[in-house]
């Protein structure tokens, strides 16, 4: 059987999703040093910051979704923070079996600690970077998920061609 070929675009892409793989370690890494001694994990870090973010408390499934991942990594990492007092569950007038996740007082103020180590670093890490290109990065990587998302890629293909980033910069 014939091996199919990446085409330019495809090994282009191929490239981008090893950097994200290597980056995505390195900003875990990273999230964990920032964390480790508020009683986070990035994991942790980041579910936190799923719940503070929203308007309005929301269910598991919800935050899930908004993240990308399964509600079954989501509730596993709620169940650690309310175990550890960052989180607490209200009743859902909406769903009776999904409760509402909300910060404790102590999920506020770690989410606020982190914060405020978080945009000093990202500071300096985009100090070596133009504006420009991390817009850019950011479009490329929006467009990615939607294009992963089946819904929002069905989308895309009905739109066609107003929503492709232009390749030559």
């Amino acid at each position: 059987m014939k091996r199919p070929k990446h085409t330019e675009g495809g090994a282009a892409l191929t490239e981008l999703i090893l950097e994200l793989f290597r980056l995505n370690g390195r900003v875990l890494t990273a999230g964990d040093q920032l964390t480790k001694d508020i009683g986070l994990s990035s994991a942790r870090w980041q579910v936190l910051g799923a719940i503070a973010l929203p308007h309005a408390p929301q269910p598991v499934a919800h935050i899930a979704r908004r993240m990308g991942i399964t509600r079954q990594s989501v509730q596993r990492i709620v169940n650690e923070l309310k175990r550890d007092g960052f989180v607490e569950l209200a009743s859902n007038p909406h769903h009776q079996r999904a409760p509402l996740v909300t910060l404790t007082e102590k999920g506020s103020t770690a989410y606020a600690a982190t914060t405020n180590r978080q945009i000093p670093w990202a500071n300096r890490l985009a100090s070596k970077l133009t504006h420009r290109y991390l817009n850019i990065a950011v479009e490329v990587l929006r467009t990615l998920s939607d294009q992963l998302n089946d819904k929002a890629g069905d989308r895309h293909e009905k739109k066609g061609k107003n929503n492709e980033i232009h390749r030559n910069g």
